[in-house]
């Protein structure tokens, strides 16, 4: 069993940290890059704009920024605001994360045919979602001059692991409903009920499973590495599955209607 608090370990656990986050910036800059098209398209009005898509573009375009800022905070071989960049880390992969549960709330209700309940249900954890996520900076870093690097501390576990806490059983929820509901849809022949059930279940699944992982090592408390080590693959992964929805079912809805 290794000494998680040992400098050896702590170097060890740095080191991975740098290069799984250059993995996950290279996949989101791709992930980017290859859908591009459709934001181009909603832009320039070659396909409908509906306000949900506020939502979308909010998600993508947040965590787009958040990336560059960790590129920044890696990659900077003089010396910077390490608080002011990890704030706006902190802000923006938040948000990204707020915002992918929220599109996939969105998701829910129209599955549900804007049932009153589950979308009054779907609100006041919205709100008590954001409640968590404003509550202010978490992270605490600074410029240390005999490493030429950022260093990282969290200064609020508790309020970290209560978000993320929060996140995982939020998505949990909203598998369930789509599960359920997408269940008894599929019986059908509808090609929407069946895209949605074949593409949407996975798309749910992929977002609480990362989200339960990032919660589980930040209970662990290993490390100040070890702890916030699977945010940014939580982040990344529920984003990029929340905004595929979207665009999939838009891209349907603009095809033609369910038959």
């Amino acid at each position: 069993m290794p000494d998680w608090t040992s400098a050896a370990e702590l170097a060890i656990d740095s080191r991975i940290s740098v290069g799984l986050n250059h993995a996950l910036i290279g996949l989101y800059t791709w992930e980017w890059f290859i859908s591009l098209r459709f934001d181009w398209e909603v832009l320039t009005g070659c396909k409908p704009f509906r306000w949900p898509l506020i939502f979308y573009f909010a998600n993508r375009y947040l965590l787009l920024g958040a990336m560059v800022g960790i590129a920044v905070a890696l990659d900077s071989k003089e010396e910077i605001n390490c608080q002011a960049i990890y704030t706006f880390n902190q802000f923006a992969g938040d948000a990204a994360v707020g915002l992918t549960s929220m599109n996939l709330s969105l998701r829910t209700i129209a599955i549900w045919a804007q049932n009153t309940y589950i979308k009054i249900l779907l609100t006041l954890i919205i709100l008590g979602h954001w409640a968590l996520i404003l509550q202010g900076v978490i992270l605490k870093a600074h410029w240390e001059p005999a490493l030429n690097t950022c260093i990282l501390t969290v200064s609020n576990n508790r309020l970290l692991a209560a978000t993320f806490t929060y996140t995982m059983c939020f998505d949990l929820l909203v598998f369930l409903l789509n599960a359920y509901k997408l269940g008894v849809r599929c019986k059908t022949s509808g090609k929407l009920s069946k895209m949605m059930f074949n593409d949407g279940l996975i798309y749910f699944f992929v977002a609480f499973f990362f989200n339960l992982v990032a919660t589980v090592f930040m209970f662990l408390n290993l490390n100040s590495i070890m702890v916030i080590l699977f945010n940014v693959p939580a982040a990344t992964a529920s984003t990029i599955v929340a905004t595929r929805a979207v665009r999939h079912l838009t891209n349907f809805a603009v095809q033609g209607p369910d038959r």
